[in-house]
């Protein structure tokens, strides 16, 4: 411990430097906002639904609400019924146990509304695919609008889906 403590002491503490600024992501963000302004008249409402994934996804899309992205500075909230929600943001293969889940989350959403796949699994499957477990990628259940791949996707490739998205519904 001696030891560790001296080197400690001569090293000192080194750790690295914070991320500088990304102004692509604040020219961005001024982008989704006066759109989903422009469409919706009014905060976007996103109900997240996890039909069966490992959770790296969910992590992702909690760093969206972090002061970096600030995403409900945006005009864009996370709903907890379906019934108050524009889009629905979904991650993982739909699990058999899911599918009637999603299917009713669904048709709970009001029309118009918008669905965003979100990561490898929920667009294609991933390593589960289809079998007797899994019904697969999310549109094998429900349509989508605008897929998001990756494992897992980062917070901004999850901003641009989101994007398109309320882009093609004034389409």
């Amino acid at each position: 411990m001696h030891k560790i403590l001296l080197k400690i002491a001569q090293v000192g503490i080194r750790s690295e430097k914070p991320p500088g600024t990304d102004d692509a992501l604040r020219v961005r963000a001024t982008q989704l906002n006066g759109e989903v302004l422009r469409v919706l008249g009014r905060a976007l409402a996103i109900r997240h639904v996890d039909a069966g994934s490992c959770n790296g996804c969910e992590l992702e899309i909690h760093a969206l609400n972090n002061p970096y992205y600030n995403l409900e500075g945006l005009g864009i909230k996370f709903v907890a019924s379906p019934r108050h929600a524009d889009m629905l943001l979904v991650t993982g293969p739909v699990s058999r146990h899911m599918e009637i889940a999603l299917k009713r989350t669904y048709a709970a959403t009001p029309d118009p509304k918008l669905v965003v796949a979100a990561g490898e699994c929920a667009c294609t499957g991933g390593i589960f695919g289809e079998s007797y477990a899994s019904c697969g990628r999310i549109a094998n259940v429900i349509p989508v609008d605008v897929t998001v791949p990756g494992c897992p996707p980062s917070p901004t490739a999850i901003l641009q889906g989101i994007l398109t998205a309320v882009s093609a519904r004034r389409k």
